[in-house]
């Protein structure tokens, strides 16, 4: 089965593939020949999710699905929240947004966080969305040369590595996308019979 995914993150296309396997196919925008910025006008990460997954199958017809994700820190009163790609301006540089959120903490005790992230599923024209939570710190320091955006300054709880530091495969064991995403697959897998 194939399936468009709204993004041409190529991260989060790497993150998707290793979890999924071989028994569908995940086809990036720019696979697809869409050329398309899709916004994310909306206060929701269940709202954007849905913006970008409903956008391509306009376009498309084809079953597809994009996913929105955000990080929210508890002493930030849920910042950056769905602001979390563009925290520190439209430029969208992870480092950045790294010592944006840094600065903003200095002082505080409370550093608990949780990164989040809805998957919208359009199949055979109706929607469907899957919530993945990982909750965790905020480190003082970045650390890691792995992963990509906030993953240097979070460490999920049961770890005490960041996610930057973490191999892909440990990554997932923690992932807020490997948890929405195995309820992704599950569905997909009892809905399609593969």
């Amino acid at each position: 089965m194939k399936l468009i995914f709204a993004t041409n993150n190529q991260n989060k296309v790497k993150e998707f593939r290793s979890l999924l396997g071989d028994q569908f196919e995940i086809i990036t925008l720019e696979e697809a020949g869409i050329d398309v910025d899709i916004p994310e006008p909306h206060d929701t990460l269940e709202a954007n999710a849905t913006e970008k997954s409903t956008t391509i199958h306009r376009m498309t017809g084809e079953n597809c699905f994009a996913e929105d994700t955000g990080l929210e820190i508890d002493a930030l009163n849920g910042a950056p929240g769905v602001l979390s790609a563009r925290y520190a301006g439209e430029q969208k540089e992870a480092a950045d947004n790294i010592v944006k959120v840094l600065k903003e903490l200095t002082g505080k005790t409370d550093r608990s966080a949780k990164f989040r992230t809805v998957i919208s599923l359009i199949l055979d024209g109706k929607e469907y969305q899957f919530e993945g939570v990982s909750k965790g710190q905020i480190t003082a320091t970045p650390t890691g040369g792995k992963g990509f955006g906030y993953d240097p300054i979070f460490v999920p709880e049961g770890a005490t590595q960041s996610f930057a530091e973490m191999e892909l495969a440990e990554k997932n064991k923690y992932s807020h996308r490997a948890r929405a995403f195995e309820k992704f697959v599950a569905f997909l897998k009892q809905t399609t019979n593969v």
